[in-house]
Order: structure tokens, then C-alpha cells, then sequence
């Protein structure tokens, strides 16, 4: 069984706990203060549906049920079985659900804004991995080639270039991420020493601020930028890395401590930058989005949010957690629970709609984001009739 990594606590910083600024969010149309378009980039944690067109392949079961079975009562694209919390912020903007970029061809098809988010993406190109030895990895989607799309949209959008763009962009708001758990999923899960994951981290964020820099050259004005979620209560990670010690694993959770720990460094890297980047652009509104934080509250008090069994996959099979090394929900024989919402995760490394609606309420009424949701409901209309009800009639489904 695999135990601490050894050196870890004393390399690894401690969490900042409380996550710094404000979503400034908004509905069309616009009021003082809202946003008309919603623009996001990251992976499959925010993935609407351009996996399907970058991977064409009539075998990937994330095309088919039971993925989108709760609320779409259909496949989708997205890695779960509903929604993922960039759904949960377009309802709180009053916007469509974000359209995935690849699904568009016309100016008009992203009037309300584009989804650049790839399942699978990573935050740096393939370049890096093929050099540190992981071969046959392929051309996958990576953040500066999520950047060429976007500057391809801006073509379609103001093809009189940039000047033409400076209303839209101000009065968009840009969500870049999460990204990053893909960089650091290949390596940890190919058993790579863990010492040496590590060293990826600050490389991972360096590329992150370098594509907020590059969204403010092009005009942003306000930018939300989540973090990297528990990694170590994620049903896979547990099963790869369950240990003997119990000293392992946090009491209060069940999830591994060390993993977790590495996904607070993560976070604290990208705080600190962010706080750089502040300093370097007085202008620009910048907002670090505690995705951790909400994710703790879910896994630690998970009955507050009808949740029974956080740390389980609802389609998968295998005890304790729901996965098993050979089956992968919607391939082989698995198994799917009866009720997706008394489960955290939904096929063993993504979360299940619950958990990201437990996620969205803490970044968007709770302390997980600044000001509070009372604060900035007066500027936007649409987020005081916030209700998260699973009932919520989609505006247009991408």
C-alpha cells in the first residue's frame, strides 16, 4: 500500500484559507455592473461539450448514458451526470448555458459568449511531458491552443480588430479554469516520485498567469480564476493510493491527506500569483475562486447537501469507492447507483452534479467568493432569484 511521500509536509506550504476577491457577475440584458457573455477555458471539470469534437469516437461512453442522465436525460459531452458549476454561474448570470466553441460556426452562435474547456486539456503543451519521458501521449488540448481558438473567435466577433471588441470584452466575464489537474493527474497516476510532480506545480501556474496576461492584453476586464479542488478525496486516488496508516488520511473527511496537501500548494502558488498580477494591472478586476474551500465544506458536512456517500462513485463499480482498476463507467460491466444525488462523485475522478452544485452555492452565496452574494445581487438582478433547483429549465442547452 502506498504511504506519505516522504519530505512532503516540510517542502508543502500550508493552505490559505480564505480565497481573496470578488465574482462581479451580471445578466442580459445588461445592468450596471453585469456581464453579457461568459468566455471559459480549462478541462473537463468545465468541459460543455467540445471533448466530442476534438476525440470524435463513437466508443468514448462520455457521448452516451449514463453520462447527462439526471438533468439533460441525455449525453452532452460533459464528464458527469448533469451540470458542472460554469452551468451553475451562467444560470446566476442569467446567460444560456455556455456554448462549447467547437459546436460553433457563425458570430451569432456565441452571443451569450464560448466554452473553450477540453476534457483531458492540460495547462502546458505536450512538449513538456514528452521531454520528462511520457511518450505516446498525443496532441492534446492544452491552454495556449484554447487561446488560438479564442483569438480566432475574436476574428469571427470584430473582424475589425480589437478596437471593435473593447465593449464586449469589458462587459464580459472570463472564468480560466480549473486547469492544471490534468498536468499533475499523468504523472501521479504513472507512479512518477512524487518529489518530482511537485516541481510542476510553480511551471503549471507560470502558464496560467501567462494566459490571464494575455486575456488582459486583449481587453478582460474581469477574470475569475478557480483552484485546484481535493484531490485527494477523489474516488480513483483513493483506490490507487489507499494506505494501511491511517495517519494518511484526514479525520474529519476520509480523504488523503497528502494529496490534499499538494492541492493546497497548488493554490497557494496561484494566489500568490494572482496577487502579482493584481499589482501589475490596478484596472482589471482579478478573483481567485475557492474551489477547494466549497469542496471541503461539501466532503465535511456532506448531509447538509443531501449527499450520503461523498467519497464514492455513483457509476463505476467496486468497495470501498465505487471504482475498480478494469471498469470505467459506461464501459465494461459497471454498475450505476439508483440515486446520482446521494453520491460526490460521479465516475470515480469527476464529481457528480450534487457536488458541484454544493461547489457553485459556496463560491456564489457563500464566503468562497467576495463581496458576498448579497452584495452583488443589487447590480445583478438575475442572482437574486438564484434557486439551484435540478428542476431549472435550461434558456438553450449547447
Amino acid at each position: 500500500m502506498a504511504s506519505s511521500p516522504s519530505g512532503l509536509l516540510h517542502f508543502l506550504f500550508p493552505m490559505v484559507v480564505a480565497a481573496a476577491a470578488a465574482l462581479l457577475a451580471g445578466a442580459a440584458p445588461p445592468a450596471p455592473g453585469c456581464y453579457t457573455r461568459l468566455f471559459s477555458f480549462g478541462d473537463s471539470l468545465a468541459d460543455t461539450g467540445n471533448h466530442r469534437f476534438v476525440y470524435a469516437n463513437d466508443s468514448d461512453p462520455v457521448l452516451r448514458l449514463p453520462y447527462g442522465e439526471t438533468f439533460f436525460h441525455r449525453a452532452t459531452g460533459r464528464f458527469t451526470n448533469g451540470r458542472v458549476v460554469l452551468d451553475f454561474i451562467a444560470e446566476a448570470l442569467g446567460l444560456p448555458f455556455v456554448r462549447p466553441y467547437l459546436s460553433g460556426r457563425r458570430a451569432e452562435d456565441f452571443a451569450s459568449g464560448a466554452n473553450f474547456a477540453v476534457g483531458g486539456a492540460t495547462a502546458l503543451a505536450p512538449d513538456f511531458f514528452r521531454d520528462r519521458g511520457f511518450d505516446g501521449m498525443g496532441d492534446v488540448v492544452h491552454l495556449d491552443m484554447e487561446m488560438r481558438w479564442f483569438r480566432d473567435m475574436l476574428g469571427l466577433l470584430c473582424p475589425g480588430g480589437l478596437a471593435d471588441c473593447s465593449d464586449m470584452m469589458d462587459q464580459s466575464l472570463f472564468v480560466v479554469g480549473e486547469i492544471g489537474g490534468n498536468d499533475y493527474n499523468l504523472p501521479l497516476l504513472a507512479r512518477m516520485p512524487f518529489d518530482n510532480v511537485i516541481t510542476y506545480a510553480p511551471i503549471v501556474i507560470a502558464k496560467i498567469s501567462s494566459t490571464i496576461t494575455e486575456l488582459i492584453g486583449l481587453g478582460a476586464k474581469t477574470l475569475v480564476v478557480p483552484g485546484n479542488l481535493p484531490i485527494g478525496c477523489v474516488p480513483n486516488y483513493l483506490l490507487v493510493f489507499q494506505s494501511d496508516s491511517k495517519e494518511d488520511y484526514e479525520p474529519e473527511s476520509g480523504c488523503i491527506g497528502w494529496l490534499n496537501e499538494f492541492a493546497r500548494y497548488h493554490n497557494k502558488l496561484l494566489i500568490e500569483e494572482l496577487e502579482k498580477l493584481r499589482k501589475l494591472h490596478p484596472g482589471v478586476t482579478i478573483i481567485y475562486a475557492d474551489n477547494y474551500g466549497a469542496a471541503m465544506e461539501v466532503f465535511i458536512s456532506p448531509e447538509q447537501y443531501g449527499i450520503e456517500y461523498p467519497l464514492v462513485a455513483c457509476c463505476g463499480g467496486g468497495d470501498p469507492y465505487g471504482v475498480t482498476p478494469n471498469v470505467t463507467c459506461g464501459r465494461g460491466e459497471y454498475k450505476l447507483c439508483n440515486n446520482p444525488g446521494k453520491y460526490g462523485s460521479w465516475d470515480g475522478m469527476h464529481p457528480s452534479e450534487a457536488m458541484y452544485k454544493g461547489i457553485a452555492m459556496g463560491l456564489l452565496r457563500g464566503s468562497y467568493m467576495q463581496p458576498t452574494f448579497a452584495t452583488i445581487a443589487n447590480s445583478c438582478p438575475h442572482l437574486s432569484e438564484l434557486g439551484f433547483s435540478l428542476g431549472y429549465k435550461p434558456l438553450r442547452d449547447s
